[in-house]
């Protein structure tokens, strides 16, 4: 969010019960995480007629103001995951979220350099397996089958195309996928990968789909989750 696009999404998202019973928001969710955006946001998603849950994204942490933005969207009733999870009772159904904003880390072919880069691109490339392990345990512990994985950085390769390559291990990191395959997860979201592509899939099969704005070019996408569903991996 950002002056620009104030009021953009909301009238969709108000509308938002007639095609969806639960809105996810993967991250980068203001421009630079001022206190001005974070009004924009919260005034976006007022009043949205179902169940909100996001995950934070770098931008949202400029400033250090992460904490902030995540104390306001909890206070308008949003879910803010990180390294956690929630379950919520939808029409009878339970379904559980695991979420984190996840980090760069590499993908095979495309590892990255770790130890090279300023702070900050060293502390991203660490942090990248580091909450893969916590989206794991998030993963694991939701008390149902019906699993959703949420995450800023990208799990796969797939949904990057389009981006240059070069860029390829800052943008995500494997192991993410490889978390939202053995914590049995149903779907995973992501954001980040502005120039990317909206679908993908890990190792097992599991539909990956990146919700970046520049990438949808609409408020919101739609996606299906079959309750109780084996994941693709225990299927075959």
């Amino acid at each position: 969010m950002r002056a620009a696009v104030s009021g953009r999404f909301r009238p969709d998202f108000l509308r938002l019960a007639a095609d969806a019973d639960i809105l996810l928001l993967a991250g980068d969710l203001t421009d630079g995480a001022t206190e001005a955006e974070s009004d924009l946001l919260c005034a976006e998603l007022d009043g949205v007629p179902v169940p909100v849950v996001a995950v934070l994204g770098n931008h949202d942490h400029d400033r250090r103001s992460g904490y902030r933005i995540a104390a306001r969207l909890t206070a308008l009733g949003v879910h803010v995951l990180d390294g956690t999870a929630i379950t919520l009772e939808i029409k009878g159904i339970r379904l559980g979220v695991a979420g984190v904003m996840g980090g760069s880390g590499g993908f095979p072919g495309y590892p990255g350099a770790p130890d090279e880069g300023s702070a900050e691109h060293r502390a991203r490339m660490r942090r990248g397996p580091l909450d893969a392990l916590r989206l794991r345990q998030a993963l694991d512990s939701i008390d149902c089958e019906t699993r959703i994985a949420l995450t800023h950085f990208a799990p796969v390769l797939d949904t990057l195309a389009g981006e240059p390559p070069k860029i390829y291990p800052g943008l995500g990191c494997h192991e993410l996928a490889a978390a939202v395959d053995a914590g049995g997860a149903l779907l995973a979201v992501h954001g980040h990968a502005h120039g990317g592509t909206e679908f993908g899939r890990t190792q097992a099969g599991v539909p990956v789909r990146n919700v970046s704005h520049p990438v949808l070019g609409r408020a919101y996408a739609v996606y299906e989750v079959v309750p109780g569903a084996r994941p693709p991996a225990a299927a075959g």
